[in-house]
């Protein structure tokens, strides 16, 4: 039976997280009761959570990476049958409200009038969570939730890997080694590239980058444009950094590509020798927004539910931190104050550890 209240790490102010016990939502009709078996940290969480200016509407639970079992179904789903008690689903965390021109094109990450977990809706740093029916992907009862609760960041490296040419044989440089950077190493390969660089400050992520399957690794902008030679044909940068963002630029081939990920907090400036070279090089410059396309969550997320499914796409190496929601508000604060080194975070709110 499902209890009445739950625990949750409820953020009420920057940096003021707190375990509470607060009501279990209750499924609408086209809605699911989902209990969470682990939910990952986000980049985005990290400022959300801590500085002043960014959340939306508070009191809010946060967290939008997650994957979870049903635990109860609104009576237009079970009438539905579409999904079961006890089904392991993953929930793309964007609600698109399929009715501006974006959605009826299928563009789900570009709508215009969307809901989201974690920012505009309550999260999953909670034991439950109530999910619009078509947020749920079921998936193979085998599959790790822990896998599961990764598919986000592996569908946005995905997604932005599509938006660029990328082909067989092609020279591919990821800057920024997080989950996202370490997904997109091994979507490049998996796409055929005969090399990938791997650019990131951190030696430790230089090395998960090359457990990845980097064929090289920077980190140092030195070091890399020593290895770009004549550049590369695709860049991703999963940073999110002004610096990152010019080595980006600077970084591609003639007629290269460039994509971009991560989500800068400073002015972004390109000096004029980077812009010189975005000319001269006729390098392409693209944005990647979420992971979402038709029919909804799109391609991305069940490819990438395949490739983890079929061993293709690693992900265990990637986490460092597997955690209950009693320590959600520390680590949210080493995180912020970058005390501690961290790669894939997870909470397991109800205690699923394999």
């Amino acid at each position: 039976m499902t209890p009445k209240t739950m625990r949750a790490a409820v953020l009420h102010a920057p940096g003021d997280i707190r375990l509470e016990q607060v009501p279990v939502p209750e499924p609408g009709p086209r809605e699911v009761l989902v209990a969470v078996a682990a939910c990952g940290v986000c980049g985005s969480d990290i400022p959300r959570m801590l500085q002043p200016g960014v959340a939306y509407d508070l009191p809010l639970i946060c967290g939008h990476e997650f994957s979870g079992h049903v635990r109860a179904l609104g009576s237009e789903v079970a009438a539905a049958g579409t999904v079961a008690v006890g089904d392991l689903v993953a929930v793309p965390p964007l609600v698109p409200c399929r009715h501006c021109a974006s959605c009826v094109r299928g563009e789900f990450s570009l709508c215009e009038d969307y809901d989201y977990f974690g920012s505009r809706r309550p999260g999953a740093y909670a034991e439950y969570v109530a999910v619009p029916e078509g947020n749920l992907l079921v998936l193979p009862a085998d599959l790790d939730p822990r896998a599961a609760a990764m598919l986000d960041p592996a569908a946005i490296a995905l997604h932005a890997i599509w938006r660029t040419k990328l082909r067989a044989g092609h020279r591919v440089a990821v800057i920024g080694a997080g989950p996202i950077g370490l997904f997109a190493i091994q979507w490049a390969l998996l796409q055929g590239a005969s090399e990938v660089l791997s650019v990131d400050v951190s030696e430790q992520k230089a090395a998960m980058a090359l457990e990845a399957g980097a064929t090289h690794t920077a980190t140092s902008p030195e070091q890399a444009r020593g290895l770009a030679g004549a550049g590369y044909d695709v860049v991703i940068e999963s940073a999110g950094a002004p610096a990152t963002a010019d080595q980006a630029v600077t970084l591609a081939a003639r007629h290269g590509h460039a994509v971009f990920i991560g989500i800068p907090h400073d002015p972004v400036q390109l000096p004029k020798k980077t812009f010189s070279t975005f000319l001269r090089r006729e390098v392409t410059l693209y944005g990647a927004w979420n992971s979402f396309s038709a029919p909804f969550p799109g391609d991305e997320w069940r490819v990438a539910v395949r490739a983890m499914s079929e061993g293709r796409l690693q992900w265990k190496f990637m986490i460092t931190h597997e955690l209950g929601l009693e320590d959600v508000a520390g680590t949210m604060r080493q995180l912020g104050e970058r005390s501690v080194f961290s790669s894939k975070v997870l909470f397991l709110p109800n205690g699923d550890r394999p």
